[in-house]
């Protein structure tokens, strides 16, 4: 508590002083230990006269420097507090989505880019919020991670992703694979596989027609349960793409580790694509890379022709973007197949 202030500025100095203390290593039990400190600042009486509210507010401005970065502060805002609110209405609107049946699969092509075929899909959930329309899983997937529901939230997707890949199969008598991205948190909350299989056995679905999209981030986790989730649905059938792949992580040793299927090329790698571009030469790298590994490779973020052919020149096997379609409801996407 800074009292009696006459000049905003000694906030910051003080502020300031407090972290670089923090900075400094303590000496524990003849072992140096580094943290660093956030701090949230709010003013009385600018931001509110009650107690509780500026304690409150101080946390929310916490935390606000801790997603900025750490060790450093931040100031308490109305339009933070807004976004506080908004959150925790999203949040508890959230616990009730599933059970009123508000969230919705879309589906976008993958293409293979030798032929033009639609030989896959990616189901990608969407949220059709009652007062607030169509809410982007940006904002709720974070919550739902956040919350623990995203549990509950990826296994509708994985049973109506996979219902429904048993409906195209009948229509277009052919195999039709369906990606679904699973999160990080549910493989630390929950080990899913096994309902998993008695699902595709009551529904009379092969895994095959099912791809699990995971992140670089995932596989840098040093726990042995995600490499044993990872066999146990391999047993089942189904394959392993890597999304995004590319933004995350130097280090590639995981590829190696892991029985992985596919590498999803990021988009930020395709949207600038040219024939003299550094970025073709990074796709070039990874195909030639994934390839000599026995991995396909998915390029994301397809907008052009041009970015199409020098993809294809480059060997890449499927192709995902606006250039084939964006993601369509189910009954759209069913018109592609036909």
């Amino acid at each position: 508590i800074l009292s009696e202030l006459d000049d905003l500025a000694n906030i910051e100095r003080v502020a300031s002083a407090i972290t670089e203390v923090l900075r400094l290593p303590f000496n524990l039990a003849n072992e140096l230990a580094y943290v660093s400190a956030s701090l949230g600042i709010t003013i009385y009486p600018d931001d509110t006269t009650d107690t509780d509210s500026l304690i409150r507010n101080a946390d929310q401005a916490m935390y606000l420097a801790k997603d900025s970065g750490r060790n450093r502060f931040s100031y308490f805002t109305k339009s933070m507090q807004e976004k506080a609110l908004y959150r925790q209405h999203l949040l508890n609107d959230l616990h009730f989505a599933l059970e009123e049946q508000q969230f919705e699969l879309y589906y976008q092509p993958i293409v293979d880019l030798s032929t033009g075929e639609i030989i896959k899909a990616e189901a990608l959930i969407r949220w059709h919020h009652p007062v607030r329309g169509l809410v982007s899983p940006v904002e709720f997937i974070p919550l739902a991670e956040e919350s623990g529901i995203i549990v509950e939230i990826g296994n509708w997707v994985f049973k109506e992703a996979a219902r429904q890949a048993v409906l195209y199969q009948q229509k277009i008598a052919r195999p039709l694979q369906i990606s679904i991205n699973k999160s990080p948190i549910q493989f630390h909350m929950a080990s899913d596989h096994i309902d998993w299989s008695e699902y595709l056995e009551e529904i009379n679905l092969s895994g095959e027609s099912i791809v699990i999209e995971i992140t670089e981030g995932l596989l840098m986790n040093k726990g042995s349960h995600i490499d044993q989730q990872l066999v146990a649905f391999h047993k089942l059938g189904m394959q392993i793409a890597v999304d995004d792949f590319g933004t995350g992580y130097s280090s590639l040793s995981y590829l190696s580790k892991f029985d992985i299927d596919y590498l999803k090329i990021d988009q930020s790698f395709v949207q600038n694509l040219t024939a003299s571009s550094d970025e073709l030469s990074l796709c070039e790298a990874i195909i030639v890379m994934a390839h000599k590994l026995g991995l396909k490779v998915i390029a994301e973020g397809i907008e052009t022709e041009q970015q199409k052919q020098l993809l294809n020149n480059a060997g890449c096997d499927f192709g995902q973007g606006y250039l084939f379609a964006k993601p369509l409801p189910a009954k759209e996407f069913e018109k592609l197949l036909i």
